[in-house]
């Protein structure tokens, strides 16, 4: 594997030592396809969608059956094929929303397509019909944000680089790594179309070297391509290889690592030349355009405390206490169900024992991830200014904290608050175990507001 130069980016953290990743790094995906699914019309947060379909209404997989609503969001598409039996608000951690529960009455259908195992051949599709395949197919962002993969082509911004995210810096998730050892071609023709999209000069797929594999197999897949002569007609693809370090895969850690560009305060990385995306996004951009196959499943992490982690490949809609039953159950009692990883992820449970629902896998769903319970008192602060230290965006959380719990609000927006990207960091490190992470976000989103409140008293 050849070691190359990166700039990397200021903090960080390395919060385990990589046994968390053995756990289902090296086990193969396995397809499970449950009776029933819950499609909720949420996909992430804010992203409502209003559902087409109607209590009995048969639907075929791939079909739509959401509209969206806001900005945020991405049409949605059936599953599986069935019988609609429920349309009816469920509460996501106190959040109200629409799904659809689809029984599923067909087996799904598997077929194999060229762009799967070679080089796509990609002359005959414009910028336009790319970008209107990443709209249609109801692609967002599969890394965790959620954000409609579309809108970061509809920029007047000029792009010069697409940055292709397999750091999957986030403890113990390996889905993304498996995706780029067993769908490593889709992964790189997705890239291929993103990057053809954007008009973009160049484009990395950036993997942090504890995947040595996956860096070997797409590296192995670039360089077949360019002796057959793709890369004579195209503009380059590279593999970037970056230190392990969270949270090495935010985009702005992601660009500063790679490229040595900064986001400007408040804005986006269309602002310096760049969009950044999931390898999982790439590959389904492959399977949107190439394959005429939208997004409908996805890979999902499940993990830490039970009898058998995994990779599974589901269905949107896909109950995680079903793919907890699939691994075997917890193996604690005492113990936290998490969507997502441990540093970003959102807790469900606590002390489950395999009783009501916890939560149904979206596009944007990881992992599900079972961690022991551990229970910690916060101390004052000692101004030790660790999080300071760890801070990958430079903040000050320890001043935030204060001021935020003290309502001074002016100030939060003085010390940056908006520009926290909720990473963990400061938290982890911090002796007093002081919520850190909790106020800075929530201090964020209100300096965001009033940001917001005092653009719109100026139209």
């Amino acid at each position: 594997m050849r070691n190359e130069e990166v700039r990397g980016f200021p903090g960080g953290i390395h919060p385990t030592d990589g046994c968390d990743k053995t756990l289902t790094m090296g086990r193969p995906v396995r397809e499970y396809w449950p009776d029933t699914v819950t499609i909720l019309s949420e996909q992430s947060l804010n992203a409502r969608c209003r559902l087409l379909v109607r209590q009995g209404q048969r639907v075929t997989a791939g079909q739509r059956i959401g509209e969206p609503e806001s900005f945020t969001a991405a049409p949605l598409h059936a599953s599986v094929s069935g019988t609609v039996t429920e349309v009816k608000p469920v509460t996501m951690q106190g959040q109200e929303m629409m799904a659809c529960v689809i029984r599923r009455e067909e087996e799904p259908v598997t077929e194999t397509f060229s762009y799967e195992r070679e080089a796509a051949d990609l002359t005959g599709l414009s910028e336009e019909k790319i970008v209107d395949g990443l709209l249609t197919g109801g692609l967002i962002g599969m890394g965790g944000a959620g954000f409609p993969v579309h809108r970061k082509y509809e920029t007047v911004k000029r792009i010069d680089t697409i940055l292709i995210n397999g750091a999957e810096c986030e403890p113990y998730l390996t889905c993304d790594c498996r995706v780029m050892l067993e769908h490593g071609y889709a992964v790189v023709n997705g890239t291929r179309l993103m990057q053809k999209a954007a008009d973009a000069d160049q484009a990395y797929i950036c993997i942090e070297d504890n995947k040595p594999d996956a860096i070997w197999n797409l590296r192995t897949i670039l360089e077949k391509m360019t002796a057959d002569g793709v890369f004579s007609q195209e503009k380059p693809v590279q593999v970037k290889v970056l230190p392990t370090k969270y949270p090495q895969g935010g985009e702005r850690q992601l660009m500063e690592s790679v490229l040595g560009r900064e986001v400007p305060m408040g804005g986006l990385p269309a602002d310096a030349g760049v969009i950044v995306s999931n390898v999982g996004t790439a590959k389904a951009a492959a399977d949107r355009v190439l394959g005429s196959r939208p997004l409908t499943s996805r890979i999902v992490t499940v993990t830490g405390e039970v009898k058998e982690p995994g990779n599974f490949l589901v269905p949107i809609g896909t109950s995680a206490k079903e793919l907890i039953r699939l691994c075997g159950g917890v193996t604690v009692s005492k113990n936290r169900v998490i969507a997502g990883g441990p540093m970003t992820g959102s807790c469900y449970a606590v002390n489950w024992e395999d009783g009501g629902d916890l939560f149904y896998v979206t596009k944007s769903t990881s992992g599900v991830l079972v961690l022991p319970d551990r229970t910690y008192r916060e101390s004052p602060c000692i101004r030790c200014e660790g999080c300071q230290k760890v801070c990958p965006v430079g903040l000050i959380p320890y001043q935030i904290d204060f001021a935020y719990q003290e309502g001074e609000y002016d100030l939060c927006e003085r010390l940056y608050a908006s520009e926290c990207i909720a990473c963990g960091c400061c938290s982890y490190v911090c002796p007093s175990r002081r919520e850190l992470t909790l106020r800075t976000r929530l201090a964020r989103d209100i300096v965001k507001q009033r940001m917001r409140e005092r653009a719109v008293r100026k139209e």
